[in-house]
């Protein structure tokens, strides 16, 4: 006999508690190997594709698309031994009729079960009907100038479970006021899943009759767009950032024709071309190693300010899924040519929606380039819990006294968010403008080195 296999969504990592499931990869009967993605999820990282480490042939699955659902909680069941997919379908009827006989012991929900020695199952709900109370009688003539009118029976409220099974789906409800026995579930056998309860709060609200001829005004209700995932942790990591970091800004302009030169006269000759962006980071690795105050991040718990070894750099992305902040590892024995790489394969997966959670955790300071918005200026907020971030506007033509005459130079404007318990206004101007210097004059950085 096959002994099933319950699979749990497991740990993915840096501190997730959650995942919402976007496309399952397998249905019930399929035959899996070990080791095979059964399911893609979307964490507040990335979008990952889970294995089981089971092979066999799944006999149940454990949520919907769009759903979210807690670490630890059932993704699926695999009948370990079994051999086709057709054997899986003939224990189906079974196994069946085994759920629906007992209906004396209740199942655990899903996230909060509570034995896991037996295999975990989907249970059958029954679709809920109103009962509709009888018709009144006909109304009896008496003997007055204007019939009485008769009241029209209401039905009565629905009566038996509430068809949901998910325990996200009801706390979604609660919290939003959604009363579950007022909705039609779109699920098998009228199952309501969260997508009925985010219908219901889009839709808008019912409004009373109007007493007499007077016309009453629909209020129209704005669109809910949860909170979760990507959205919802960046959401929270710049919360936090702001609770926690005194932050400050300063900014300065910067020529940056004789950078542009270098690059150019750079990517001039066979071999990698390199990126202004990498030659940025290289100019923040060399300001950092002079101000390793900006390199470092605050233990509150110990009250000590932890200063870093190496520079691990991020940098802001812009894709699909919103803003994503990949990290370069050890970005301070990098050459120009080994930061353009680095870039464009993070920048490539990011896209892709492929970085792995590791990506895009452990950065020690930020590089952000919102000029490719065509902006000059940002006072951004500051990757919590590092301690700095340089924001780099869009380089373009400008008037700027160059040897002592008016000339139109590639101007670029700079500005350094820094937090301000780990050094003071000194320390991040003398960072700030170490990084101008090396811009207007790349020969800076390298008589530094």
């Amino acid at each position: 006999m096959p002994q099933v296999m319950e699979f749990k969504l497991p740990d993915l990592g840096e501190g997730l508690t959650e995942a919402e499931i976007v496309r399952w990869l397998v249905a019930v009967g399929d035959v899996v190997a070990i080791d095979q993605p059964v399911v893609e999820v979307e964490t507040a990282k990335a979008m990952v594709e889970v294995p089981c480490p089971y092979g066999g042939v799944v006999t149940a699955r454990f949520g919907e698309e769009g759903e979210e659902l807690p670490v630890g909680a059932p993704l699926i069941t695999v009948a370990v031994g079994a051999v086709s997919a057709p054997d899986a379908a003939a224990q189906a009827p079974a196994a069946e009729a085994e759920a629906e006989g007992s209906a004396q012991a209740p199942r655990p929900l899903i996230g909060y079960g509570s034995d896991h020695a037996r295999p975990a199952r989907r249970r059958r709900v029954r679709p809920v009907t109103a009962a509709v109370s009888a018709p009144a009688p006909a109304p009896v003539p008496v003997p007055v100038p204007a019939p009485v009118p008769v009241p029209v029976p209401v039905p009565a409220a629905a009566a038996g479970p509430v068809p949901v099974i998910s325990p996200l789906v009801r706390k979604l409800a609660r919290d939003n006021g959604v009363d579950l026995r007022a909705l039609r579930g779109s699920g098998p056998e009228g199952l309501i899943l969260r997508a009925d309860v985010e219908a219901a709060l889009r839709a808008p609200e019912p409004v009373a009759a109007p007493v007499a001829a007077t016309p009453v005004a629909v209020a129209a209700q704005g669109e809910r767009i949860p909170l979760k995932g990507l959205r919802g942790a960046v959401a929270e990591k710049l919360s936090r950032s702001r609770r926690e970091i005194p932050e400050a800004t300063c900014w300065v302009d910067a020529d940056a024709t004789e950078l542009m030169a270098a690059r150019a006269a750079m990517n001039a000759v066979d071999g990698p071309k390199i990126s202004v962006l990498a030659l940025l980071a290289r100019i923040c690795t060399a300001a950092l190693a002079r101000y390793p105050e900006l390199n470092s991040t605050v233990d509150l718990a110990a009250k000590e300010i932890v200063r870093l070894p190496a520079v691990h750099l991020g940098f802001a992305a812009q894709t699909e899924r919103g803003l994503m902040v990949p990290v370069v590892r050890d970005a301070q024995t990098r050459s120009p040519e080994s930061l353009s790489a680095e870039f464009a394969r993070l920048t490539e997966l990011a896209r892709a929606g492929k970085l792995a959670p590791s990506d895009l955790t452990g950065g020690t300071f930020t590089l952000n380039n919102y000029g490719v918005f065509g902006v000059d200026g940002s006072t951004p907020i500051i990757n919590h819990p590092e301690a700095a971030m340089l924001g780099v506007g869009r380089i373009i033509p400008k008037p700027w006294v160059y040897r002592g005459e008016l000339a139109v130079r590639q101007v670029v404007q700079l500005s350094l968010t820094f937090d301000h318990r780990v050094c003071d206004g000194g320390t991040a101007g003398g960072f700030l403008r170490y990084v101008a210097d090396c811009v207007e004059n790349p020969a800076v950085l390298l008589r530094g080195l």
